[in-house]
């Protein structure tokens, strides 16, 4: 089993910036991706990124590209999102999540264990 557990989400004011951070604990394994995705109220969960096991590759949803960032740190078990530029419209909870194997995903489906997720709001 992996527990997941995310931090950092808070009220900022449009055009701030918020670090999301999410420590994987258990079950450790040689090659994972882990994304964050998000979902607002009465709509679905979307992807926003994803960093490959080496931190080799990252991949942006459109909405978040130029403006959000992930890293990991797999000495810390630690994955990132750094937000900038924020808006009323990346208002949402946000989810970290593990995908078994090397390759990257963009599907919720594909990722084998969540966190609980942590809010995010953004005022205009």
């Amino acid at each position: 089993q992996v527990q997941l557990v995310e931090s950092g989400g808070g009220l900022v004011q449009a055009g701030g910036s918020l670090r999301l951070s999410c420590a994987a604990s258990g079950r450790t394994f040689s090659t994972y991706s882990m994304g964050w995705f998000r979902q607002a109220p009465g709509k679905e969960r979307d992807f926003v990124a994803v960093v490959t096991w080496n931190g080799g590759t990252t991949v942006y949803a459109d909405s978040v590209k130029g403006r959000f960032t992930i890293s990991r740190d797999n000495v810390k078990n630690m994955v990132y999102l750094q937000m900038n530029s924020l808006s009323p419209e990346d208002t949402a909870v946000y989810y970290c999540a593990v995908r078994y194997g090397s390759s990257w995903s963009t599907t919720s489906q594909d990722y084998n264990y969540w966190g609980r997720g942590t809010q995010v709001t953004v005022s205009s």
